[in-house]
């Protein structure tokens, strides 16, 4: 792994050098943009709209645009608008992980000491597993402010990018009704049906059998031949009535 950001973790007068590793990595297969007629890649340029010449990359600079003018930014001024977030995550306050809700997360970063034997870090991983919190700060990465909570997995400090509260649309425009009746009946057998599906969280169960079916067919393809593809069984269908829907599905055995 190579780390991407280099600073520290602060908290109160505490200050943790560390650096930050991407913990996420794709399972997608990367599929190239071709010709249809000969194969060849498509690539694409950066080019000036209005030369029409490729433009070398390390002429390229950001422009923000203010009226009919662009103000060209420069490195140094996305440092200087919040330098000490550049460096530092700082913890401003402990809250509770599960009272932050899963549509804020993004995606999470492994910390790593910039020094061996750290006592610094080792304590807040330890504080924090016993205390069952999680730090909430804000930094910045790739010129955009983050806010983002610190908490502990197995001996690693992570940190998790969560999206600010702005960013997280209203559901005032869907079209959702608040007025349907459900029977007391209905509901029972509803908390039933989960009940009898409900079994503690292990992600280890779950792999990406989308891609290695995929792979499969590409494979096959290959060899001018073509995969196996499970065929969709239909469901038999328990009629229109929700009681009787959830009363066939209780029957089913779970995983069949």
């Amino acid at each position: 792994m190579r780390s991407i950001w280099k600073g520290s973790i602060g908290f109160g007068l505490v200050s943790i050098p560390v650096k930050l590793y991407s913990a996420v990595q794709t399972t997608s297969l990367d599929f190239d943009m071709l010709d249809s007629r000969d194969h060849s890649r498509i690539r694409y340029q950066r080019v000036n709209e209005q030369t029409h010449k490729e433009v070398p990359y390390d002429k390229i600079v950001k422009g923000y645009k203010m009226g009919d003018e662009y103000v060209v930014m420069e490195d140094d001024d996305f440092e200087d608008a919040a330098p000490e977030k550049s460096k530092i995550i700082t913890i401003e306050s402990f809250v509770n992980v599960d009272e932050v809700n899963p549509m804020f997360y993004e995606t999470s970063y492994y910390t790593e000491p910039d020094t061996k034997n750290n006592k610094a870090y080792a304590l807040l991983l330890q504080a924090l597993a016993k205390s069952k919190k999680a730090g909430l700060a804000r930094f910045v990465l790739r010129s955009t402010e983050s806010l983002c909570i610190v908490h502990p997995v197995n001996n690693v400090l992570v940190v998790t990018r969560i999206r600010f509260g702005q960013q997280i649309r209203e559901t005032d425009d869907l079209s959702i009704s608040d007025k349907v009746d459900i029977s007391k009946k209905e509901l029972d057998m509803g908390l039933a049906l989960i009940e009898q599906y409900a079994e503690k969280f292990d992600v280890s169960k779950f792999k990406d059998e989308y891609t290695a079916q995929l792979l499969d067919i590409i494979k096959a393809k290959s060899k001018g031949k073509r995969a196996t593809v499970k065929k969709l069984t239909p469901r038999k269908s328990s009629g229109t009535d929700l009681y009787d829907q959830l009363m066939d599905s209780l029957k089913v055995n779970k995983g069949a």
